[in-house]
């Protein structure tokens, strides 16, 4: 089997991999430890001519779209992590990490109200009509009053909730940590049907509803069509193996599903794969312009598809981009973790300006893979043996390569040099490993997808 490694070889051995696992180990976690630090990780709002988004220097901005200038800030007392802003009749809503949502007042940047909860927010709202509603750390949906923050009902799931719900035809779609899709009433907040997956259901974008189907997304490594009146399944579709963190999107009746292992799949309406586009690093969730894909991914990069999955360009930031970027005119905009928020032109492909946070210091967080151990087993082969008989059988042995992997802060080195949340170093073979380490670096999710 290829290792992808070309350049280390010795005539000493030959490597053959015969399996790989990937188990999930533990509750997925990192995203509420997100530390203080300049990083923009939340897909940005372009509402009249301002563009608004969140930081984890704990600010709520407002940037003139065409000039990249500030209008004005509103300062919370947490980080606003995944949490993204939405809007509705004059004002912006965002979570905290502070346990708060905020309704702010889209002109002036002042506070209107804020509605207090028992765990952060860490995920967007849903806004419609008169409701707001959303989900918290503490377990509970929401749904508030637009005009002045009152709660109408409340819902408890059976753990942390860090995903966007929807509200369509009287019913509300929100995922929880418990592994379940809930359909509640609106109006009640009573529970209808509760749909059961493998895993976490955590989405940085609300459900798809289409034509009484709703599509969604689980840490089981599974994107689920489910009938919208009684929550029977109708199809699923396998992703990657470190599951989903978004919910799938749809253009020109194709659904387009992001998934943490680096991929970004085309799937038809009855659940069979098109193609397939990957990075190999987190995939971000794709908006569409004029038959092209924008889709970020935690490789820096925005990159450009074709609708056959073909990439016709891309631009490169100094961070972590996964999140959705948003297109107007002949303009994207798109947010980094390098603490920037960016103004490119589709047409040229040229930055016209980019902003910076109240700090360059990019924020920590812990490693993307580190609720997942990753198992070989490995039979190795010694050629010219000097002994004869004495390598007639193969050793077979299990390696983790967890136990190599190297935890990154998402730190940076320089304002546009960053350390990679991915780099693998490998203590095998450390007799030759000291002058060939480079050659591992970052190769693990390559290696893998060539199994």
């Amino acid at each position: 089997m290829d290792f992808g490694f070309e350049s280390f070889e010795t005539s000493d051995f030959d490597i053959e991999i015969e399996n790989v696992e990937v188990k999930k180990t533990k509750k997925f976690d990192r995203i509420w430890k997100c530390g203080f630090g300049g990083s923009v990780c939340n897909a940005p709002l372009l509402v009249d001519g301002i563009l608004y988004f969140g930081s984890a220097d704990k600010n709520l901005y407002a940037v003139d779209c065409e000039t990249g200038e500030e209008v004005w800030r509103f300062r919370t007392n947490g980080v606003i992590f995944e949490s993204a802003p939405q809007f509705l009749n004059g004002l912006v809503f965002i979570g905290s990490f502070d346990k708060n949502l905020y309704a702010i007042d889209a002109k002036t940047g002042k506070e209107v109200w804020r509605f207090r909860t028992n765990g952060e927010i860490n995920s967007s709202c849903f806004v419609k009509g008169n409701t707001i509603y959303f989900g918290s750390r503490d377990g509970y949906v929401y749904a508030l009053k637009t005009s002045n923050g009152e709660l109408i009902w409340k819902f408890r799931t059976g753990d942390e909730i860090c995903s966007i719900p929807i509200e369509s035809e009287g019913k509300v779609f929100i995922g929880s940590f418990d592994g379940n899709l809930y359909c509640l009433d609106s109006k009640t907040g009573n529970e209808i049907w509760r749909f059961p997956t493998g895993g976490e259901i955590y989405s940085v974008n609300p459900p798809l509803v289409h034509r009484g189907v709703i599509y969604f997304a689980s840490f089981d490594n599974h994107v689920y069509a489910v009938n919208v009146s009684n929550g029977d399944e109708i199809w699923r579709f396998r992703t990657g193996k470190y599951g989903c963190d978004a919910s799938p999107v749809f253009y020109r009746n194709v659904i387009y599903q992001s998934s943490r292992d680096g991929t970004l799949f085309a799937i038809s309406t009855d659940g069979k794969e098109m193609w397939r586009f990957s990075t190999y690093e987190v995939m971000g969730v794709p908006n569409f312009k004029d038959d092209k894909i924008y889709v970020g991914s935690c490789d820096g990069n925005l990159h450009v598809i074709d609708m056959n999955g073909n990439e016709i360009w891309r631009f490169k930031t100094g961070g972590y981009t996964p999140k959705r970027p948003v297109i107007w005119n002949n303009r994207v905009y798109i947010v980094s973790w390098d603490c920037h928020v960016y103004c490119l032109d589709i047409e040229v492909r040229e930055e016209i300006w980019r902003f910076a946070t109240s700090t360059l210091q990019q924020s920590y967080i812990p490693p993307t893979y580190g609720a997942w151990k990753i198992e070989i087993k490995k039979e190795m082969h010694v050629e010219d043996a000097p002994e004869e008989g004495k390598y007639k059988k193969k050793k077979e042995e299990t390696v983790s390569l967890s136990d190599y992997h190297i935890e990154s802060e998402y730190s940076s080195e320089s304002e546009y040099k960053r350390k990679s949340d991915y780099d693998v170093q490998w203590v095998m073979f450390e007799d030759v490993l000291t002058s060939n380490l480079h050659i591992f670096q970052g190769n693990f999710l390559r290696f893998e997808r060539r199994l």
